[in-house]
């Protein structure tokens, strides 16, 4: 049987919060790649004994390929883990490209995003009834690759959505800029800095303030930065999901009566 190559979402930084798929594969190859600065040690930790275990955050795309081929010509199966859910900022596609050249199989295992990671730490619904019911999934550009057209954070603010920033917390004075004229200044803002991490740390301001709050802090990377009203206004009205008066097909009171 030919080997496969795995990509496993390894989740947020909390050992626990990856799937049980994920470790189960983590468990069952003989070669694993992982993020070193990102997937906690605990993850890889559950390689088998005598695993080839590789930090892949030194290394660039043609070394890791070489490592997956070395792998695949031997018979190994690799567990290649990114954190969080690897469709989101995880470079996969540039990999998966090079395997499908190299003819070689591969599957993905998703993992928690941080978004969501955070959301939950947070204790925080991103979509609330009549405030937003659309959250956008964002980065800003540095010194990495340029926005595409139609996706700069001018624009999309327009929509008032919720907003999760990756890849930003050194940008958050454009962040203010540019989401000011369509959020307002006390519009809520957060940073969550590894999110479950033992070091995580919540920083709450408005996109007055929130970069001054950040800097205070000295946080420069591996952070999120939440915009959006639903983080500030508690007073919205009960979804119809659970509204006593709203019919659906599992509840339905005519069918209810009937069966009485």
């Amino acid at each position: 049987m030919t080997a496969t190559v795995h990509f496993i979402g390894a989740g947020p930084g909390a050992p626990d919060l990856i799937t049980v798929r994920g470790l189960r594969l983590i468990e069952q190859c003989p070669v694993c790649l992982y993020a070193g600065s990102l997937v906690p040690a605990e993850v890889v930790a559950a390689a088998p004994a005598g695993a080839r275990v590789v930090d892949t955050a030194p290394l660039h795309l043609d070394e890791i390929i070489a490592e997956i081929e070395a792998a695949v010509a031997d018979g190994k199966d690799v567990a290649r883990v990114h954190s969080g859910d690897p469709s989101l900022y995880g470079a996969i596609a540039e990999q998966m490209r090079r395997l499908d050249a190299l003819d070689i199989p591969y599957d993905v295992t998703p993992g928690v995003p941080a978004f969501a990671a955070a959301a939950a730490e947070l204790g925080q619904e991103l979509t609330l009834p009549d405030i937003a019911q659309t959250v956008i999934l964002t980065r800003t550009a540095m010194k990495s690759t340029a926005m595409p057209l139609g996706e700069e954070l001018e624009t999309l603010a327009r929509s008032g959505a919720t907003l999760a920033i990756h890849l930003s917390v050194r940008n958050l004075r454009h962040v203010e800029r540019a989401l000011t004229p369509h959020y307002g200044a006390d519009c809520p803002a957060i940073v969550v800095y590894r999110a479950t991490w033992p070091d995580q740390q919540i920083i709450r301001g408005t996109l007055a303030d929130i970069a001054q709050k950040v800097r205070a802090a000295k946080i420069t990377r591996t952070a999120l930065v939440f915009v959006g009203h639903v983080f500030g206004d508690q007073h919205f009205r009960d979804s119809m999901l659970y509204d006593a008066a709203h019919q659906h097909v599992l509840r339905n009171r005519k069918t209810k009566a009937h069966a009485l």
